[in-house]
C-alpha cells in the first residue's frame, strides 16, 4: 500500500508540473492543445449561418462553414450561396453538388446548381441540371422560367415557348410586322393563330407558321420575341416576301435562271393582285426530256388554312431499258414516252402537326418505238388514258424543341382505272418516316436527317407509274450512287412497284455570310425497288454512300452537287441540281 500510495503521489505531482506548463505557455501566447483537436470540429448550427446569410456576412460564413463530408445539405446550401455571392462559382458548384449528393431528391440543389453553372458559361450543364430539377418538382415556376429563358437566349423561341407555356407565359401586349409585307392584311390576320393581349402558345406559333407556309408567298421569316415589361412581351413579324418574279430582282433572276446548266427555266409568279395567288411553270427543251409544266394555286375563300389549285404537266421523254428491262430489251433503248396530265388538287392546314391534301388527276400517255415484248411486258408500255384519285396526310409524330428534335410522317394513297384494255383498276400506298436533328443549341451546324420511305403499287401500271430509285430531275427517290439517265435518257435506274428507302446525311457549315453559304457532309441511301412481274427491279439492297456539297444563295436558292458510289457495282454518280 505504501509503494502505491509513492506513486500515486508521484503521478499527482506529474501532472501538476504538466498544467503549470500549460499555463505557462498560454501566458506566452502559445495556443494550448487540447484532445478536441484531434477529432473532427462539429460544424455549426444552421441557424446561426442562416442568420448571417440574412445579415450579409457572407465572407464569415466561407470561414465558419469549410467545405466538408460532416456538412448537412443545409449547410453546404448556405455556404454555396454565400460563395455565388462572392463570386467564387467553382466553389459554389462544387458546395451545391456536395449538398445534392446528400439529397438527391430534392430540387432545390439542382436548381442552384443550374445557376452556377449559368455564370460560369456552361449553358448546357444549367439547362441539364434545370430539366432534372422539373422532373422532380414539376411546379417550380422558378426552375420553368429560368430553363425557358436560357432556351431564349440561345434563340431556340419554341423551346422556350414549350416551357413557359407551362406556367401560363409569356403574355403578349402587341404583335408587329417589319417591314409590312404587301400580302392583303385580311389574309395576313387570319394566318396568325394568335394576337396581342394573349399567353403566345407553342401550338399557336406552329399552326400560324403552317398557315403562312400554306400562302407560299414568303422566301423566309422570323418571329422575334421581345420583353417589354415585367412577363410582357412583343412579337414582331420578320419576313422576305415575294411578290411578282420573288423577293425582289436578284431573286427572282436567280429563281429564273438556276436551272440553265440543264436547259430549264422556271419562271414564277408570286402573290397576284396582293391574294397570295402563285403561278409556277417550268420549260426544259433538252432533246431527251423535254416537258412544260403549268400549276396556279390561291387561297379558298379568303382562308389562308386552305388552298386550291390546278396543274398541267406535258412530257416528250426517250427513254433507254437496256440494262433495266430483263426481258428482251433490244427495242426498248429508244423508247420514246408523251405523257399529258391536268388536276385540281385541294391543300388543308388542320394545325402545326397535320395537314392533308387531295386530288384529281386525269392523264394520257403514249409509247413509240416499242416492238414485239412478251404478254408479261406489255402492260408496262400500254398507250391510254387514266384517272386516278390521290390523297396524303401528313402527321408529326415528335416535336422536341429543346432538343432540337422532330420527328415527321406522312401516309399517301392513290386509286385510279386506266382506260387502256387489259390494264383496269390500280392503286398505291406510301409511307415515310423522317427524323431531324440539330445537336448544337445554336446554329444549324452538323444538322443531321434520316428519312426512310417505302410504297407499294398494286394491279397493273405503265412505265410511268413504276417507282424509280435513282437520281433523276422528275424523280424524288433519291439512290446517289445510282444515275437516273444513260447518254441524257431515262430508265437507267430500277424500276418497279414495289420500293423501300432509306436516307442519311449530315452537314457542316464551312462559310456564311449574308449572301452565300457553303455546307458539306457524307450522306448514305440504301434502297431496293422489286416487281411481281420480274422484268424489273433491284438485285437485293443498293448501298450507295457520298459526299454532298450544298451553295446557298440570298437564303433563297441552293445548288447541290453531290457524288455517290453504289457499293455493289461499282460505278459512282455526280449530280448537281438546284432548289429553292
Amino acid at each position: 500500500m505504501a509503494g502505491h500510495r509513492k506513486l500515486d503521489l508521484a503521478g499527482r505531482a506529474q501532472v501538476a508540473g504538466v498544467r503549470f506548463l500549460l499555463l505557462a505557455l498560454l501566458a506566452l501566447g502559445f495556443p494550448a492543445w487540447s484532445p478536441a483537436q484531434n477529432s473532427r470540429a462539429q460544424p455549426p448550427p444552421a441557424s446561426r449561418v442562416q442568420q448571417l446569410y440574412g445579415a450579409g456576412r457572407y465572407a464569415e460564413i466561407v470561414a465558419l462553414v469549410p467545405a466538408s463530408p460532416a456538412n448537412s445539405p443545409e449547410l453546404d446550401l448556405y455556404r454555396g450561396l454565400a460563395l455565388a455571392r462572392l463570386g467564387r462559382w467553382p466553389e459554389a458548384r462544387a458546395a451545391f453538388e456536395a449538398a445534392h449528393a446528400q439529397q438527391p431528391a430534392n430540387a432545390r440543389f439542382l436548381v442552384e446548381l443550374a445557376g452556377a453553372a449559368y455564370k460560369m458559361n456552361d449553358s448546357r450543364a444549367a439547362k441539364r441540371s434545370l430539366r432534372r430539377a422539373l422532373r422532380l418538382a414539376p411546379d417550380d415556376r422558378y426552375a420553368r422560367n429560368f430553363l425557358a429563358s436560357l432556351y431564349f437566349l440561345d434563340g431556340n423561341l419554341e423551346a422556350a415557348l414549350a416551357e413557359w407555356n407551362r406556367i401560363d407565359q409569356p403574355r403578349i401586349i402587341a404583335v408587329d410586322r417589319s417591314p409590312q409585307p404587301r400580302l392583303r392584311g385580311v389574309l395576313l390576320d387570319r394566318a396568325f393563330a394568335f394576337a396581342s393581349l394573349e399567353t403566345l402558345r407553342l401550338g399557336d406559333l406552329r399552326a400560324t407558321e403552317a398557315r403562312l407556309d400554306n400562302l407560299g408567298v414568303f422566301a423566309s421569316y422570323r418571329f422575334e420575341l421581345a420583353p417589354v415589361a415585367s412577363d410582357n412581351y412583343s412579337v414582331t413579324f420578320h419576313s422576305l416576301e415575294r411578290s411578282g418574279w420573288g423577293a425582289g430582282k436578284l431573286d427572282g433572276l436567280l429563281s429564273l435562271v438556276r436551272g440553265l446548266p440543264y436547259l430549264t427555266v422556271e419562271p414564277g409568279f408570286y402573290n397576284l393582285h396582293d391574294a397570295a395567288i402563285n403561278v409556277s411553270s417550268l420549260l426544259r427543251w433538252d432533246d431527251n426530256k423535254r416537258r412544260v409544266t403549268v400549276a396556279v394555286s390561291g387561297p379558298l375563300g379568303g382562308d389562308p388554312r386552305w388552298r386550291a389549285g390546278i396543274h398541267f404537266d406535258a412530257r416528250n421523254e426517250n427513254w433507254d431499258l437496256s440494262r433495266t428491262f430483263r426481258g428482251p430489251s433490244g427495242s426498248l433503248a429508244n423508247l420514246n414516252l408523251e405523257k399529258i396530265e391536268i388536276g385540281p388538287e385541294f391543300r388543308a392546314v388542320e394545325s402545326g402537326r397535320w395537314g392533308w391534301q387531295a386530288g384529281v388527276v386525269y392523264a394520257y400517255r403514249r409509247f413509240r418505238n416499242v416492238a414485239a415484248l412478251a404478254p408479261a411486258a406489255a402492260p408496262f408500255f400500254t398507250s391510254g388514258g387514266s384517272l386516278e384519285y390521290r390523297a396524303r396526310t401528313d402527321y408529326r409524330i415528335l416535336d422536341n424543341p429543346g432538343r432540337r428534335l422532330r420527328v415527321d410522317s406522312g401516309v399517301a394513297a392513290e386509286y385510279g382505272r386506266n382506260f387502256a384494255r387489259g390494264l383496269g383498276g390500280f392503286g398505291a400506298t406510301t409511307g415515310a418516316v423522317e427524323l431531324r436533328w440539330l445537336p448544337r443549341a445554336r446554329g444549324d451546324d452538323y444538322q443531321t436527317s434520316l428519312q426512310f420511305r417505302a410504297g407499294r403499287a398494286y394491279g397493273f401500271a405503265t412505265l410511268d407509274q413504276l417507282y424509280q430509285l435513282g437520281v433523276e430531275r422528275d424523280n424524288d427517290l433519291w439512290l446517289r450512287g445510282v444515275a437516273g439517265t444513260r447518254r441524257g435518257r431515262k430508265g437507267s435506274a430500277p424500276l418497279g412497284r414495289e420500293y423501300a428507302l432509306w436516307n442519311w446525311e449530315t452537314d457542316k457549315t464551312l462559310y456564311q455570310n449574308g449572301l452565300i453559304e457553303f455546307r458539306l457532309g457524307p450522306f448514305l441511301d440504301a434502297g431496293r425497288v422489286a416487281d411481281p412481274s420480274g422484268l424489273v427491279g433491284s438485285s437485293g439492297w443498293l448501298w450507295d454512300p457520298g459526299l454532298a456539297l450544298t451553295v446557298r444563295v440570298l437564303g433563297s436558292v441552293s445548288v447541290v452537287l453531290s457524288y455517290g458510289r453504289d457499293i455493289g457495282s461499282g460505278r459512282g454518280a455526280f449530280y448537281a441540281t438546284s432548289t429553292r
